[in-house]
């Protein structure tokens, strides 16, 4: 088993691949980050699709990526010589194209390639035709890709293989594309052309960072990775570009997170306006207001990144799972939940967006008020809630306070009449009185998980972040105390406790990561910032040697869990960091990066089309 810190992504803004430190690509998605894998190794095993290309003997092997880019190096350093092989997608080409360059950089390195090539998650062996000296096709069924070498080539045991020598100074490209099969193959791409056109495209998009030290590096590293996770047709941005990779080694909480989370949607949209990316923001809430319209009834915590609803759950038996979690499952039942905080988010994302001089979608004012009628006449009924539980749905306390958010955020909204503004904010005051009445253990004068509970739950740290109530509210620092004691596991936070049952599955995660960045912001809030650094601190440690972070972490194993890498992870980072940096430079009272309760304008409201 290769553990999920040893990858590293590539990408090209439609689907991503994950390459291993020992060379094999084992997770690639075509044509999108939602088609079938052609390599599905990391869920099973080299017979089920993986690329290696790497030297044939033992080898020291160090990573980076090129700058900040998605252009990934790995050198090998062997008996006989060092040689680099430099990964990367090609954004913006007509077909989804992996470039492999292998380089010589000292005396002669023998390498070997395997190329298993398996269309629908492993499952379906491709007819391998050699067209000429330098082009390999694959074809099965609509799939085809097309490898350029000028590498000899052999097949053997359904498997594309070559052994070559590497000198000092020699480039030897692998240049692997993807097509439709009853269409032309693919044009050809000069792999050193596509290298130079890629590192320009990074430069240039990296260089609108407006962030500076101390915490420039993970928080660029963290950007480019919600951008290798966009979705550049639609502006759709996926949660990961993998499936069913563990939260507990062995265990059944394997999930598909390929889609488009609504929840992400606001913590998304201030990580790019906070850093600079004001036309990433701009695209990501037009995405999202495209994929809610409809019947607010209709409304989905998740969609696909064409802002597709329709996202069938299925068991594929014949993957073994990663470390031998089962099942893999592919789509996710949880888009039909009904999570309450969605409604939430969506109105602060609208107000973030507002705020920052974003030019409003034609449609959003009439969204807003048919989703707020809808949102009135249902928050009162219980919820499957943020962690998409698939227990019985309880009264998340969670679920509540946002959708208090949403009737507070409209509430102080221009566009809304006076009519309006004054039935909002009377059910925002009403939602309010309610969860403190219902949504607090009485002993321990602590918030809980869902009323009538005693459990925690970290996504009660989302209460002061998003002004419920101030963060030296009695209530929120007993809730903090009670999450530190029962949900710290080796100081970092798990989401909540799952020996309870409460979701109807065996107990057992890891720590999550978002969580734990939530902490440090309410750690900052709180004027604990000693704490806050801290913890920062740790969490940004626990990024892979390439500054990768998945959705959750061992601490007592040290191996990270869950999908890999992990948007949510990943813009929690950017916006505690940011949140840190601005309080450490004492130019605002509040951190904007989490002010969510009241944002404020940025100095760049224009957008680039």
């Amino acid at each position: 088993m290769t553990p999920i810190a040893d990858y590293g992504m590539i990408g090209d803004c439609e689907t991503a691949a994950l390459v291993s430190r020992s060379g094999s690509i084992d997770w690639l998605c075509l044509p999108r980050f939602d088609g079938g894998a052609c390599f599905a190794a990391l869920l099973g095993t080299p017979e089920h699709g993986r690329w290696l290309l790497a030297p044939r003997h033992r080898a020291r092997i160090t990573r980076r990526y090129r700058g900040d880019s998605l252009i990934l190096d790995t050198i090998f350093s062997c008996k006989g010589g060092r040689v680099r092989v430099t990964d990367f997608m090609v954004p913006g080409s007509e077909n989804r194209t992996v470039v492999r360059l292998v380089e010589g950089l000292s005396g002669r390195v023998a390498m070997a390639m395997d190329l298993v090539i398996r269309f629908d998650y492993g499952e379906s062996v491709p007819w391998v035709r050699k067209m000429d000296s330098k082009t390999t096709t694959a074809i099965a069924g609509p799939h085809m890709v097309v490898l350029r070498t000028p590498i000899a080539l052999a097949g053997a045991n359904l498997r594309t293989q070559a052994s070559f020598t590497v000198s000092k100074g020699e480039r030897v490209p692998f240049v692997l594309s993807y097509g439709s099969s009853h269409l032309e193959c693919p044009p050809v791409y000069d792999a050193d052309i596509e290298l130079e056109r890629v590192t320009r495209y990074w430069a240039s998009w990296a260089a609108r960072c407006n962030i500076e030290q101390p915490w420039r590096a993970c928080i660029m590293r963290s950007l480019l990775t919600l951008k290798g996770l966009s979705y550049q047709p639609t502006g759709g941005i996926v949660a990961a570009p993998t499936t069913s990779l563990p939260e507990t080694l062995g265990g059944p909480r394997n999930w598909d997170y390929r889609y488009c989370w609504l929840r992400d949607a606001t913590f998304t949209l201030l990580a790019f306006l906070n850093a600079g990316y004001t036309e990433e923001a701009d695209v990501w809430q037009h995405w999202l207001s495209r994929a809610v319209a409809g019947a607010p009834e209709q409304l989905q915590i998740m969609y696909s990144v064409l802002g597709e609803r329709r996202l069938v759950e299925t068991e594929l038996t014949h993957l073994p799972g990663f470390a031998g979690s089962k099942p893999v499952r592919i789509g996710n039942a949880a888009a039909q939940q009904l999570q309450l905080d969605v409604y939430g988010e969506l109105a602060s994302t609208m107000t973030v967006a507002r705020e920052a001089g974003l030019t409003a979608p034609p449609e959003s004012v009439a969204i807003r008020r048919i989703l707020m009628r809808h949102l009135q006449s249902i928050w009162r009924k219980p919820d499957e809630g943020i962690w998409e539980i698939r227990g019985p749905r309880q009264h998340f306390v969670h679920s509540k306070v946002m959708a208090w958010v949403a009737f507070d955020r409209v509430s102080r909204s221009p566009t809304v009449t006076a009519a309006e503004r004054t039935r909002y904010a009377r059910l925002a005051g009403e939602i309010h009185r309610d969860v403190c009445a219902h949504g607090i253990d009485k002993k321990r004068g602590c918030f809980v998980q869902a009323y009538g509970s005693d459990r925690l739950d970290a996504s009660l740290l989302m209460l002061p972040l998003v002004g419920f109530l101030p963060a030296n509210d009695r209530r929120i620092k007993t809730t903090v105390r009670e999450i530190e004691r029962t949900l710290l596991k080796d100081g970092l936070v798990r989401r909540y406790e799952t020996q309870s049952g409460i979701d109807a599955l065996p107990p057992g995660e890891g720590a999550f990561l978002a969580c734990s960045f939530w902490l440090v912001d309410a750690y900052a809030q709180m004027g604990r910032k000693a704490a806050a650094r801290r913890l920062f601190d740790r969490l940004a440690n626990l990024a892979n040697e390439v500054g990768l972070l998945s959705e959750e972490y061992d601490p007592m194993e040290k191996i990270m869990l869950g999908n890999f890498p992990q948007a949510f992870s990943h813009v929690a980072l950017i916006n505690s960091a940011i949140g840190l940096m601005r309080s450490a430079r004492k130019t605002a009272k509040r951190s904007r990066a989490l002010d969510i309760a009241h944002p404020r304008r940025h100095r760049s409201a224009k957008t680039t089309k």
